[in-house]
């Protein structure tokens, strides 16, 4: 398992909290804490922004990816509404999570509580070449479904 250093900043309102932390030896996200200074409900259908206390120095050539807690989205409905968020290298603000619930009943975030986690990821820039033509596939224009044929093309297509 490769390993990168990344430096991280607890918040004041954060001081009493532990630092991300990774639940198990081979998990690939580390848990991200509420840092809220009183509960927080998320009625079904709302969002909410989520502090975390932290802000963290990630090495260029990497980002940060928010992403959501499988057994809150299971249990609860609850998600992290850009998903990935993305941290990128240069950003040093306080990490914030935008839970969304797309459940039927009310969520409360109490402080404390693991929220989303954060997967540290190598990023690759791109070269964009322009071009008036593009190299056959198999695939070709296919997509939203194209590999099922019971489900409509969801746009129309275009040349």
């Amino acid at each position: 398992m490769k390993s990168v250093q990344i430096q991280i900043k607890k918040a004041v309102h954060a001081d009493d909290l532990p630092l991300p932390a990774y639940m198990s030896d081979s998990a690939s996200g580390m848990d991200l804490l509420a840092a809220v200074e009183a509960d927080v409900t998320v009625e079904p259908g709302q969002r909410v922004l989520v502090p975390t206390g932290v802000h963290v120095a990630i090495p260029e050539g990497f980002e940060g990816q928010v992403r959501p807690r499988s057994g809150l989205a299971l249990h609860h409905g609850i998600t992290v509404l850009n998903t990935p968020g993305t941290i990128d290298a240069d950003y040093r603000g306080e990490v914030g999570v935008i839970l969304a619930n797309l459940g039927d009943k009310p969520f409360t975030v109490t402080r404390g509580d693991r929220i989303a986690q954060m997967v540290i990821a190598p990023v690759s820039r791109a070269t964009l070449a322009e071009t008036d033509t593009l190299p056959k596939s198999g695939r070709d224009k296919g997509g939203f479904g194209h590999t099922d044929d019971s489900t409509e093309k969801a746009l129309p297509q275009r040349t």
